[in-house]
């Protein structure tokens, strides 16, 4: 690739930053001397200019592959997301400005901020929009509402050399301590964590402590964002954890923010650093009527009722902010010690506590509502992988753990699959194609549900029975059943709370 050809992606990519309002005119000197120094460029010819319709990742690319061409970095996914990385970082702001400007919007209104933030955090190419855009997504009816499917694509693949690095490098780097602390924001990065130079956070003081808010890089919904603890410790759900969420919607009444459950199984792919998740998204759980409203005799502020989900949720409802609070913390004491052998529900083997609760917090008109999702991670002979958890049948789908985003409604699903269901999709029009092994059974019941299928009807049957399939996950989820036994005994649990 020839000098000139970089000079003009340079002005391209400053131009496009102008535009999303990353940097003013002002600015395109200083950005430009500091990409040619990452470019190891010693000067800058000017260009005719030539306005470009690429998008910022794919001008970013066009620079990375200058970089590898000329031996600055070496062709590994490492070493390119980090110049990628830095490249956007010389547009940024530094914190304190960030800061400044959103609690600045805030003052006008709340959703003034997040957009800001949410619109910086995108075109600073943290938000990996144009990988984000792979992923396969679309809704499907079921029983319960209209379900999300997302088949996550958007995660690059580490290339042979990559893998190859990181098995020969001994991690040694202790700094930062995972993907979610606070040191990230900035950090260069290396082989074996990812580059965060054009990563930005917000402070957000929340129950006397300090947590920090920001986007993930590959949002599954609108606006979803992390709000994670200035302090690397382990998850925890207790009365301090209803405190923050509310404590946040109250602050930003237009998103909501749910945890993961604090232990194994049930819990999310982080437990070691207390964090949250939220975002400007309503799923399918939120829309969920309730079935079964009942008294909290203790709490006459706080309505109470079952939620119609294939998880056991508890909805509480209630203008008042410590009574709400008050009221989770005494429903969350009671399922930590709570057993019913009759359904599988032990609380403890021996000191290890198999109880817990998914919560979720947003404001609903003028109450704060809290969504309290019942969890036990016990595991048997049966079902190795836990009771309350996908079950071995429906593993050729899901198998990983089920954690707040795919408990409110939104399955992601592993990338394997999109090659998977095109063979399914071959096969179901002509049997001679063949299909994995795993997916054998679901097939045949593909068939025996659906007599006439067609190269017309294929892919929306496809996805019907991938719904149902995802609905099974949630159901295997759920501690109480939705049928009769499981039913009756979800009221007896009720009823304690009022004993």
């Amino acid at each position: 690739m020839l000098s000139e050809d970089v000079f003009q992606t340079i002005d391209q990519l400053i131009e496009k930053s102008i535009a999303n309002k990353l940097m003013t005119r002002l600015d395109q000197r200083y950005v430009r001397n500091q990409i040619l120094g990452l470019l190891k460029l010693d000067s800058f010819d000017e260009t005719n200019y030539q306005s470009s319709n690429e998008t910022v990742p794919a001008l970013l690319d066009t620079l990375v592959t200058y970089a590898v061409d000329k031996n600055i970095i070496d062709n590994i996914l490492s070493d390119k997301e980090i110049l990628r990385a830095q490249i956007m970082n010389c547009f940024l702001s530094n914190p304190t400005e960030i800061n400044q400007t959103f609690y600045q919007k805030y003052q006008v209104h709340p959703q003034a901020a997040t957009d800001y933030f949410y619109k910086l955090s995108k075109s600073s190419n943290y938000i990996q929009t144009d990988r984000i855009a792979k992923n396969i997504h679309y809704k499907v009816a079921s029983p319960y509402g209209d379900l999300d499917i997302t088949i996550n694509l958007s995660k690059p693949e580490k290339d042979l050399e990559q893998l190859k690095k990181e098995r020969e490098m001994k991690q040694t780097i202790q700094y930062p301590q995972c993907v979610l602390c606070a040191e990230n924001e900035g950090y260069i990065g290396h082989i074996g964590h990812p580059a965060r130079s054009n990563h930005r956070i917000i402070e957000v003081p929340l129950d006397e402590e300090i947590w920090f808010l920001q986007y993930s890089p590959y949002v599954y919904y609108n606006e979803h964002c992390i709000l994670l603890s200035s302090e690397h410790r382990p998850m925890k759900i207790n009365r301090a954890t209803f405190e923050r969420l509310t404590g946040f919607v109250e602050k930003f009444p237009h998103y909501f923010m749910g945890s993961n459950a604090d232990i194994p199984i049930v819990g999310g792919s982080i437990l070691a650093h207390d964090h949250y998740q939220g975002g400007h998204y309503a799923f399918a759980m939120t829309k969920a009527k309730e079935k079964y409203p009942f008294p909290l005799a203790t709490f006459p502020t706080v309505s109470a009722s079952i939620v119609n989900w294939p998880l056991s949720v508890l909805r509480l409802r209630s203008q008042s902010k410590k009574d709400i609070i008050d009221a989770a913390t005494f429903i969350l004491g009671k399922w930590r010690n709570y057993n019913d052998p009759s359904v599988e529900i032990i609380a403890y083997s021996a000191e290890t506590n198999h109880n817990t609760i998914t919560p979720i917090a947003r404001i609903r008109g003028q109450q704060f509502e809290l969504d309290l999702i019942l969890r036990n991670n016990r595991t048997t002979s049966t079902y190795p992988y836990g009771i309350f958890h996908p079950h071995e049948d429906v593993h050729h789908i899901k198998k990983e753990n089920i954690g707040l985003i795919e408990a409110m409604g939104l399955a992601v699903l592993p990338p394997r699959l999109k090659k998977e269901l095109g063979e399914i999709r071959a096969h179901l029009s002509n049997p001679k194609s063949p299909v994995a092994s795993y997916h054998q059974s679901w097939v045949s019941q593909i068939k025996a549900q659906h007599s006439d299928i067609n190269e017309q009807n294929v892919e929306q049957i496809i996805s019907q029975e991938l719904g149902k399939k995802f609905v099974r996950v949630l159901e295997d989820s759920g501690v109480f059943k939705s049928n009769l036994e499981g039913n009756e005994a979800f009221k007896r649990f009720i009823r304690t709370l009022n004993e």
